[in-house]
């Protein structure tokens, strides 16, 4: 399992860096590693990615659920925080390359939209808690959810933040605000 979590951790490391153009022996040089035991862990680079992305939707559900335990939140901290969850040791992954995802590997990009598409109960359940205590206006919450997951797919479908180079963690952030606090000033 060690030498899995290392695999893994290279690949979003050098994803970072290269993209979808990194190669086996890339990852092989980063750990020091010799492609055969890679490929006893991994069979192919198909499935190297789609147990990244398992990997690391598994890490945000957990830093996620730290948000969820910590009593020094404010409901809207709270909601903001899980809308905006990215855990640290992601903060420099390049998330914008994912849209190159969608032509080469479908499946791995249709799981990422899955992935985003649920798993929403704590927010769900953040938003209903803020409206019942007054600091959410009522609002109709599956067109909150509908907007947010729409925005975030479009990030991935797109090349919207290289282009204006935006980073993903700044994106995240900026469409988080909107969402709660809207766009009007003070």
């Amino acid at each position: 399992m060690e030498a899995k979590i290392r695999v893994l951790n290279a690949t979003i490391e050098i994803f970072n860096e290269k993209g979808l153009k990194f190669t086996m022996d890339d990852i092989a040089a980063k750990l020091g590693m010799s492609k055969k035991t890679i490929y006893t862990i991994f069979k192919d680079k198909e499935e190297l990615f789609f147990e990244m992305v398992d990997y690391i939707f598994c890490s945000v559900k957990e830093g996620e659920k730290k948000i969820m335990e910590n009593p020094d939140f404010t409901t809207i901290e709270r909601i903001k925080a899980v809308l905006g969850v990215m855990p640290e040791k992601y903060q420099d992954i390049d998330f914008r390359k994912l849209y190159q995802l969608k032509d080469k590997y479908p499946k791995i990009y249709e799981e990422v939209e899955r992935r985003l598409e649920t798993g929403w109960e704590n927010t769900i359940a953040l938003l209903e808690q803020g409206i019942a205590e007054g600091v959410i206006r009522p609002i109709k919450i599956p067109v909150l959810k509908t907007m947010f997951e729409a925005v975030l797919e479009q990030f991935f479908r797109r090349d919207v933040l290289v282009v204006n180079e935006i980073s993903y963690q700044e994106a995240l952030e900026e469409v988080v605000n909107i969402l709660i606090d809207g766009i009007t000033v003070r």
